[in-house]
């Protein structure tokens, strides 16, 4: 049978109203919706005398909308899914009909059959129940959000006895209740929605060139591994911790460190090899050698029908100079592919290879190599001309522009910081700001290194094989005695293992090949 919830009033308990003062901003400083649920059902079933409590959400952004369950409280020891959504519930249920009517309701349960989801529900909670109340919760738009629901061993009291006038201060509790879990859905929702969105655009980054495809998805892991480890050392940042708020300050920064990108011309961004423009000009070199080999091999059977007891001599300085030919052109498409270093001896055979001339389709002689392919083929480290390397460094100007621009709170202020400095050297020579150590924060810092460890040991760039630990460690060790990455932070990038456990996670095993990292410490 149901009945209306009683109005009855009763003697006051007067050292009540300062423990409700207390629970309205108990449930105003909580930061997450089972926290606040569970402070809500505590108070609710103190003050009605409740065995166990459970609180039910209506969720309509997962898949299968409908009333889940959240939270419970103590007395129901035998719930085991409190922290998970689930829906045991069908339409037709108390607690569905609680929510649609939007009215409380008490239950005595020897006298109204249940249900199936009902006794379901109850069995699960409190299988000795008597009675149950079922309570609204509405949202500040005086929507129904969800319900309460309490459960007794023993009969429902007649009254809210603990206070006078129970059932009204025990209703607007409900309301600040209510309200204060709309609004901190409604916060989660927008986080949820900023994180999906900063993650879409990353992926939009990498989208935008295979070269450096997942490079915004792995830096943040390094980021964050790192941050972990300056949290827990005891030594040179014994006074850094990141608050909850802090962590995902530094997670949306790490997300969107490369947003500039998105600016950057596909010819650049996407340039493989030296000679790669909208496409590679490699096949166009190699075209000309292979005219050039046509040339020797005319000029052979031209001298040959001329002076035949020649040909023995003709025959091998044709096979000479196609091998040299051949040769250059390996050269060449080995250079292209660009690579941590060119040595000057190679870079000089280059220009003296454009000295030589092969003839057109029109007859007229022409440089093997234009000044613009040499220029590109003697670039010494890369893909990147200096003024390419200008243009994609200018991603970091982007990058501060879109952030700056952005109405961050209070509470994500140093997003632009963060994410605008992973670029920056220890002395002060880095880009887009020149700052020195002194002037860029830890999480800064800890974005240089780890936005360097993963470029070093991408698989995904064609210019240049994927770096084995060693080789990638040996580099970053150069590059901090270069005073372009933080001492300290590199000393504990080694020491604390990051590189190997993010090497475990996301390289291939041929290049795990350091165990101990001592040696490049």
């Amino acid at each position: 049978m149901t009945t209306p919830v009683p109005q009855t009033q009763t003697t006051a308990d007067e050292s009540l109203l300062p423990r409700l003062l207390k629970v309205a901003q108990h449930l105003s400083e909580q930061k997450d919706v089972p926290r606040l649920l569970d402070a809500l059902l505590r108070e609710a079933c103190y003050l009605c005398g409740a065995d166990a409590g459970v609180a039910w959400l209506y969720d309509d952004a997962r898949e299968g909308e409908g009333l889940r369950c959240l939270c419970r409280a103590p007395g129901a020891a035998q719930f085991r899914e409190a922290s998970r959504w689930f829906r045991p519930l069908d339409a037709g249920g108390l607690v569905e009909a609680c929510f649609q009517v939007g009215e409380p309701q008490t239950v005595v349960l020897d006298k109204q059959p249940l249900a199936e989801p009902d006794r379901t529900v109850l069995e699960t909670l409190v299988p000795d129940a008597q009675a149950l109340q079922l309570w609204p919760l509405y949202n500040h738009e005086g929507r129904v959000t969800g319900v309460l629901q309490l459960l007794y061993r023993k009969a429902v009291p007649r009254n809210l006895q603990r206070l006078e006038h129970g059932h009204l201060i025990f209703q607007s509790m409900l309301t600040y209740g209510g309200i204060a879990l709309s609004n901190l859905s409604q916060v989660q929702e927008l986080k949820e929605l900023l994180d999906a969105f900063i993650k879409v655009l990353a992926q939009a980054i990498d989208a935008k060139s295979p070269h450096t495809s997942a490079h915004c998805q792995r830096v943040p892991v390094i980021t964050e591994l790192l941050a972990q480890a300056a949290c827990d050392d005891e030594g040179n940042f014994a006074d850094f911790q990141l608050d909850e708020e802090g962590w995902y300050e530094l997670h949306v920064a790490a997300w969107l460190h490369d947003c500039g990108k998105l600016a950057t011309p596909d010819s650049v961004l996407d340039k493989s090899t030296k000679l790669h423009t909208l496409h590679d000009r490699i096949d166009e070199v190699a075209s000309r050698f292979a005219t050039l080999r046509a040339e020797i091999r005319f000029q052979y059977e031209k001298e040959s029908l001329q002076t035949p007891e020649l040909e023995p001599s003709l025959r091998e300085r044709m096979e000479q100079e196609i091998d040299a030919l051949t040769a250059d052109l390996a050269f060449l498409e080995r250079i292209n592919r660009g690579g941590e270093r060119m040595p000057p001896d190679d870079q000089q055979r280059v220009k003296d290879m454009a000295q030589r001339t092969w003839t057109d389709a029109w007859g007229q002689s022409r440089p093997l190599l234009t000044e613009d392919e040499v220029k590109n083929l003697c670039i010494p480290r890369g893909t990147l001309t200096p003024e390419e390397r200008q243009i994609i460094n200018g991603h970091m100007d982007v990058t501060l522009d879109m952030l700056g621009s952005l109405p961050f709170p209070a509470k994500l202020k140093r997003v632009p910081e963060y994410a605008g400095g992973h670029h920056e050297k220890m002395d002060g020579t880095g880009f887009p700001l020149g700052l020195t150590r002194e002037q860029m924060s830890i999480p800064a810092r800890i974005m240089a290194i780890a936005d360097v460890f993963e470029a070093l040991t991408a698989k995904e760039r064609p210019y240049k094989t994927p770096l084995k630990l060693s080789e990638a460690l040996a580099i970053m060790q150069r590059m901090r005695d270069n005073h372009h990455l933080d001492p300290d932070l590199y000393q504990l990038f080694i020491h604390s293992r990051v590189w190997r456990r993010y090497g475990e996670m996301h390289l291939d095993p041929v290049q795990l090949d350091v165990e101990d990292g001592s040696a490049f410490g």
